[in-house]
């Protein structure tokens, strides 16, 4: 199977069950931990941090991205990331299914993007599914957030420390709880 192929699945919204599938997303996996892992031991420059970054994207990261260490993703090559994004230390990404993080985004320690679900019924439990996660320009996600399959949070949202996002967020609204639920629209400017 090719890159090509898996982004075809998953843009199809195919189950990811079959033994080819399922040998493909180990075999990124381990490419996105030996990268990963060099990632995260020892100092590196913003310039080091960014030619590696683009390795495991795929796609040459824009030199305003901060990513701070350590970063984790399971697959990589699903992860759209914007000009001027900061994601702080130990965010994990789940990205097979696709997450795309819009400009200017602030993104809190130890976030959970997680773009995959297993089958509910036991004998459907191998089976992964998959829904991308979207996030919209100058977004602020606090510590700890968890973001679900499938979300969208709207352009200049907030989420508050420790919410799991589980339903869509409006532009501009502060969301918080588990589940996270919509506390206050924000004033634009």
């Amino acid at each position: 199977m090719t890159l090509a192929e898996f982004q075809q699945l998953i843009a199809d919204g195919q189950p990811l069950n079959r033994p080819d599938i399922v040998a493909f997303m180990r075999q990124q996996t381990l490419e996105a931990q030996r990268i990963t892992c060099q990632y995260n031991t020892g100092f590196h420059t913003p310039e080091e941090r960014c030619q590696l970054l683009s390795q495991l994207f795929g796609y040459p990261l824009d030199e305003t991205v901060n990513i701070n260490p350590p970063f984790s993703t399971d697959f990589g090559r699903n992860l759209h990331i914007a000009p001027n994004v900061f994601i702080n230390a130990g965010c994990q990404f789940q990205d097979q299914g696709g997450i795309w993080i819009g400009e200017g985004c602030l993104i809190g320690p130890q976030v959970v993007f997680a773009t995959l679900n297993h089958g509910l019924a036991p004998s459907d439990r191998q089976s992964l599914y998959h829904k991308p996660i979207h996030v919209g320009p100058n977004v602020w996600i606090g510590a700890h957030a968890t973001i679900l399959q499938g979300v969208t949070i709207g352009a200049g949202a907030v989420v508050a420390a420790g919410a799991v996002v589980s339903k869509d967020v409006p532009d501009n609204t502060i969301v918080g709880g588990v589940p996270a639920k919509i506390i206050k629209q924000i004033p634009t400017d």
